[in-house]
């Protein structure tokens, strides 16, 4: 059957019961649950080194991995809306107090890891210490700062208690499980489950090496072996390698930056599958600079960015334009544009307005100037990355025509995040957008010892920002929590500390043959060949 899934501007809701016919090259047909004949394997090139599969590094968090599972996992009929979570190691949904402060989660029945242990509540609690345990240096600590404790009443049985009220909580039950006695303390980066992971998931790893692991169906897990039997992962960091290698057959899909993606759509045999997310782009704004530290400067470049023109010629149609990380995916979203809702000829008219009444002018060369101070940035994106490569060009093509001297540089995260203070960076966020509260609270609350060191570099600080964002977390009600969201993203419009850009639809490059699965999810920021198209494929099915 044809694949294609259109633009979310084009398309309405997809039913679940709608499937993707994706490139397989599989061999023989069974019915889902029965054994999986010789032969079904799927060949998918991805940018990513392999090797780092472990949970507390963040591998799987937010629930879509072929090795691990969390407590609760999330579903979708497609990718027009936040996932509902569902129960996946957990029996039920989670049980809440009347307070909010203590989550109970049963577990399910006779699970089993890939190592034949038996998975229990002390699996689940070791998996959670070792995330927050300073000495793992885990990078997603932060989301699970709100537990104070987690219990173990029995075998079955996982208690967590909170420092406050956490209605996102849910979100933090993604977390892939691992058994306990492979979670020692120490760096999660040394940890064995790097190259040897063990988890509950349909698949196992069979083999692994510096450019390519071998993934089989588990033929113990819980709802039986699954239709495709081999998965093979191959790290192709080149992006043009990558698509020649769908086009010849050499792999069956790939995930590949949009306008790459679109330029090979039409060829025979290969499809393009594009798919909505909560991954937005934006560049952060250095509050200690001598230019961005200008209240008034951020609002003008704001307000002069044509993110419509970004989200066409950089992304090929593929996004939507932002001006904040809350997004109408979101229910709390609310549309807050005090400026730059005109044309894109009136909104740099009404910036170069703004900046002359702050008391900026141009010099004989065009770039503007006040005092001592030239309007002048730097701005920093990772040279591996092609997509933002090009966003920072953009960027700094439309900021050239309001006086604004932007100097694009490349480089490692290594070297740029020293440099946080002092340059602007092309930030992507949504690492774990299941629950608003951390798209928001990481972009935009303003930094403590415990904050990350690419989550707010700018060091933006609004305290009408941060308190509604604290009070959020610890309301209740769910219309109170709606209100201080929306309140925190009114505060944010009238002082903003970033230029959001867009939301990208990730782009995937598919060959087409015969075996179907259901309609991709809104996906964060991490995605890879394991999400799109692929992201529940030990639910695929062979097509008639």
């Amino acid at each position: 059957m044809p694949l294609f899934y259109p633009s979310p501007r084009a398309r309405g809701p997809v039913s679940a019961a709608v499937a993707a016919g994706l490139a397989l090259g599989l061999t023989g047909c069974v019915a889902p649950g029965s054994a999986a004949p010789e032969g079904t394997r799927l060949v998918l090139a991805d940018g990513a080194e392999l090797g780092e599969f472990n949970p507390v590094s963040g591998y799987g968090s937010t629930g879509v991995s072929p090795l691990y599972e969390g407590l609760l996992r999330p579903d979708a009929p497609d990718d027009s809306s936040l996932p509902e979570l569902v129960p996946a190691l957990a029996a039920a949904e989670p049980e809440v107090s009347d307070d909010g402060l203590t989550w109970t989660v049963r577990l399910r029945e006779g699970v089993r890891f890939h190592d034949g242990s038996a998975l229990d509540s002390a699996d689940v609690a070791a998996t959670y210490a070792a995330v927050t345990d300073p000495r793992s240096g885990s990078p997603i600590a932060s989301d699970y700062e709100t537990i104070e404790r987690v219990g173990t009443p029995d075998p079955l049985t996982v208690t967590f208690t909170l420092a406050a009220p956490d209605p996102g909580f849910p979100a933090r039950l993604l977390l892939g499980i691992a058994p306990s006695e492979l979670l020692a303390p120490g760096p999660a980066a040394a940890s064995p489950l790097n190259t040897a992971p063990v988890g509950t998931g349909p698949y196992r790893l069979e083999s692994l090496s510096a450019g390519e692991a071998v993934l089989v169906t588990d033929p113990a897990y819980r709802d039986g072996p699954a239709y495709v039997e081999t998965l093979v992962l191959r790290s192709v960091p080149d992006e043009n390698a990558r698509a020649q290698m769908v086009l010849t057959g050499e792999v069956d899909g790939t995930v590949l930056p949009p306008r790459l993606a679109a330029g090979l759509a039409d060829r025979e045999g290969v499809e393009l599958v594009s798919v909505a997310t909560a991954d937005w782009r934006g560049v952060s704004l250095p509050t200690a600079h001598p230019f961005t530290g200008d209240p008034e400067v951020r609002r003008a470049l704001d307000t002069a960015l044509d993110r419509d023109a970004l989200v066409e010629h950089v992304l090929g149609g593929h996004g939507e334009p932002e001006t904040s990380p809350v997004t109408p995916a979101y229910p709390e979203f609310e549309s807050t544009r005090p400026a730059g809702d005109g044309t894109p000829v009136e909104n740099m008219e009404a910036a170069a307005a703004r900046l002359e009444a702050a008391g900026w002018r141009p010099d004989p060369d065009g770039v503007l100037r006040r005092g001592a101070d030239r309007a002048e940035l730097e701005l920093a994106y990772p040279a591996a990355d092609s997509l933002r490569r090009e966003l920072a060009s953009a960027v700094a093509d439309q900021l050239s025509g309001l006086g604004v001297a932007v100097e694009i540089r490349g480089g490692t995260w290594d070297e740029i995040e020293p440099r946080a203070a002092d340059v602007a960076i092309l930030l992507g966020g949504g690492d774990n957008p299941y629950t608003v509260d951390t798209q928001a609270y990481r972009a935009l609350h303003s930094r403590s010892e415990r904050t990350a060191p690419l989550d707010n570099p700018g060091g933006y600080a609004n305290p009408d920002v941060d308190r509604a964002l604290d009070a959020a977390r610890a309301a209740t009600d769910p219309a109170d929590r709606t209100e201080r969201y929306r309140e925190a993203q009114r505060a944010y419009a009238l002082d903003p500390g970033y230029l959001f850009l867009a939301t990208l639809e990730h782009t995937y490059l598919v060959r087409d043959t015969g075996a179907s699965g259901p309609a991709p999810i809104l996906e964060p920021h991490a995605h890879g060949v394991t999400w799109g198209p692929w992201w529940s494929l030990h639910r695929w099915e062979s097509t008639p």
